[in-house]
Protein backbone atom coordinates (compact mmCIF):
# COMPACT_ATOMS: atom_id res chain seq x y z
CA UNK A 1 0.00 0.00 0.00
CA UNK A 2 1.14 3.72 -0.91
CA UNK A 3 -0.04 7.01 0.62
CA UNK A 4 0.96 10.42 -0.80
CA UNK A 5 -0.20 13.92 0.55
CA UNK A 6 -0.68 16.77 -1.98
CA UNK A 7 -1.37 20.55 -1.33
CA UNK A 8 -4.79 21.82 -3.26
CA UNK A 9 -5.28 25.23 -4.41
CA UNK A 10 -8.27 26.57 -4.59
CA UNK A 11 -10.70 24.84 -2.64
CA UNK A 12 -13.66 26.74 -0.95
CA UNK A 13 -16.16 24.81 0.32
CA UNK A 14 -17.77 21.00 1.03
CA UNK A 15 -18.47 21.05 -2.74
CA UNK A 16 -15.03 21.75 -4.02
CA UNK A 17 -13.88 18.47 -1.34
CA UNK A 18 -16.73 16.25 -2.86
CA UNK A 19 -15.45 16.93 -6.13
CA UNK A 20 -11.84 16.30 -5.20
CA UNK A 21 -12.81 13.43 -4.06
CA UNK A 22 -14.77 11.93 -6.96
CA UNK A 23 -12.55 12.61 -9.82
CA UNK A 24 -8.99 11.32 -8.04
CA UNK A 25 -11.10 8.67 -6.40
CA UNK A 26 -11.66 7.72 -10.36
CA UNK A 27 -8.02 7.26 -10.81
CA UNK A 28 -6.90 3.87 -11.47
CA UNK A 29 -5.23 2.10 -8.74
CA UNK A 30 -6.40 4.46 -5.92
CA UNK A 31 -7.95 3.13 -3.18
CA UNK A 32 -8.71 5.95 -0.58
CA UNK A 33 -9.21 9.86 -0.51
CA UNK A 34 -8.90 12.36 2.37
CA UNK A 35 -9.21 16.21 1.65
CA UNK A 36 -9.08 18.34 4.54
CA UNK A 37 -10.63 22.08 3.21
CA UNK A 38 -8.84 23.85 5.98
CA UNK A 39 -5.01 23.13 4.88
CA UNK A 40 -5.83 22.00 1.43
CA UNK A 41 -3.83 18.48 2.29
CA UNK A 42 -5.55 15.58 -0.24
CA UNK A 43 -3.96 12.37 1.00
CA UNK A 44 -4.38 9.35 -1.48
CA UNK A 45 -4.06 5.85 -0.37
CA UNK A 46 -3.56 3.07 -3.66
CA UNK A 47 -2.57 -0.61 -4.06
CA UNK A 48 1.03 0.74 -5.62
CA UNK A 49 2.29 4.29 -6.39
CA UNK A 50 0.20 6.64 -8.79
CA UNK A 51 1.54 9.07 -11.01
CA UNK A 52 2.03 12.50 -9.33
CA UNK A 53 0.81 13.83 -12.98
CA UNK A 54 -2.43 11.57 -12.80
CA UNK A 55 -3.12 12.73 -9.59
CA UNK A 56 -2.80 16.42 -10.90
CA UNK A 57 -5.29 15.42 -14.43
CA UNK A 58 -8.01 14.59 -11.26
CA UNK A 59 -7.25 17.37 -9.10
CA UNK A 60 -7.62 19.89 -12.46
CA UNK A 61 -10.68 18.25 -13.57
CA UNK A 62 -12.36 18.54 -10.62
CA UNK A 63 -11.49 22.69 -11.20
CA UNK A 64 -8.73 23.11 -9.21
CA UNK A 65 -4.48 23.10 -8.90
CA UNK A 66 -2.57 20.75 -7.36
CA UNK A 67 0.49 23.05 -6.31
CA UNK A 68 2.66 20.46 -4.42
CA UNK A 69 3.42 16.64 -2.74
CA UNK A 70 5.38 16.00 0.18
Amino acid sequence: MSTATYTVKGMTCGHCVSSVKEEVGGVAGVTGVEVDLASGLLTVTSESQVEASSIAAAVEEAGYELVGQS
